[in-house]
């Protein structure tokens, strides 16, 4: 057992209202609130990174869903990663990096038991939020698991330059793809996804239908589909996937802050005569993948075989403006928050 000085209070955000469409400034509060010191099998973790994700836009909403939405009043959660600066716990040490799930805060007080130790020497602290963390293992879990897929596939990603989507491309391109698809939404995506992760090509889908768009781009059609938007992208992939085609539905941005119904896909009767397989996935279904994961893809990294950026903005009191900008699209790879203080 062992502790250091620390500050009183630390700065979190809560929810103070739900949000009706696109989430508002006005729908976060940023507050002072004391820092509990540990007690019995508990650790202090002064947080470094704090990640952002798309999937925290629905928790903000009051629906029954696979994790309980936020409440109002009280501080949100997510992924973070930082360093013991007080333990209660057996087997933690002051000094030590942990993963744990205290997010959107700069101090957490949690159950040794709900922190995983992490190895700052075997990549930055923030990488265990991205491409060693939870985003990573859905690339490689709904392409590999979910998705079934096998070399020599044509792979159409959406959303393909953010945390899940680029790293989905890269892995099907290191396994064997016959050619990996991507779409993005500016001319700097599309042009990071070809040059910069090996995709064999990639569009902008703001640039005209992306039916149209795939079409061109895979004229012979597609074998597996990896779903980060939903929409008019899934519709247009059903239109051109193969017989026997995969879909992994991972998530659907294009329709978080909708206030209406979405608008299709209006052809899912072609899943009938096609054969398709539309499978909707979620990242802890797959842990019994995690080691051989992180095994592969820290050789990947290693080697210089696969690239991974992060968007990083800094201060806990920009938390809100990067999850915004996240769902706007503001990001190339993963979104993180650097805490400065």
């Amino acid at each position: 057992m062992a502790e250091q000085a620390t500050p009183t209070t630390g700065r979190e955000w809560q929810l103070a209202a739900r949000p009706n469409g696109w989430p508002q400034p006005t729908d976060f509060a940023l507050v002072e609130a004391p820092i509990r010191q540990p007690g019995p099998g508990q650790i202090l973790v002064r947080n470094d990174y704090l990640s952002v994700d798309p999937y925290m836009r629905g928790r903000m909403n009051d629906v029954k869903s696979y994790v309980p939405p936020f409440q109002l009043g009280q501080t949100m959660d997510g992924g973070a990663v930082g360093h013991v600066v007080a333990s209660a716990a057996e087997g933690f040490e002051v000094g030590d990096a942990v993963l744990h799930g205290l997010g959107w805060r700069e101090y957490a007080t949690l159950d040794a038991k709900h922190a995983v130790k992490v190895d700052a020497e075997l990549a930055p602290l923030s990488y265990y939020l991205g491409v060693l963390g939870m985003p990573g293992l859905t690339a490689y879990a709904g392409l590999l698991e979910v998705a079934d897929f096998k070399e020599g596939d044509t792979v159409f990603v959406s959303g393909a330059a953010g945390a899940v989507g680029s790293l989905v491309g890269q892995f099907a391109r290191l396994k064997g793809a016959k050619q990996v698809i991507g779409s993005a939404g500016s001319a700097q995506k599309v042009a990071t996804l070809v040059d910069g992760y090996g995709f064999d090509s990639a569009f902008n889908y703001k640039d005209a239908p992306v039916r149209e768009q795939l079409a061109a781009a895979a004229p012979d059609g597609i074998d597996v589909y990896f779903d980060n938007v939903g929409g008019d992208h899934l519709e247009a992939a059903i239109g051109a996937l193969n017989v026997h085609g995969r879909v992994t539905l991972c998530g659907a941005i294009a329709q978080y802050n909708d206030t209406a119904a979405p608008a299709g896909p209006r052809n899912l009767a072609l899943a009938i005569g096609k054969r398709l397989r539309l499978q909707g996935m979620l990242v802890n279904d797959h842990t019994a993948l995690k080691g051989q994961f992180l095994a592969e893809t820290a050789g990947w990294l290693k080697s210089g075989e696969l690239r991974y950026d992060e968007t990083v903005v800094d201060g806990v009191e920009n938390t809100v403006d990067a999850f915004i900008g996240l769902l706007g699209g503001a990001n190339t790879g993963k979104m993180v928050v650097r805490l400065t203080r």
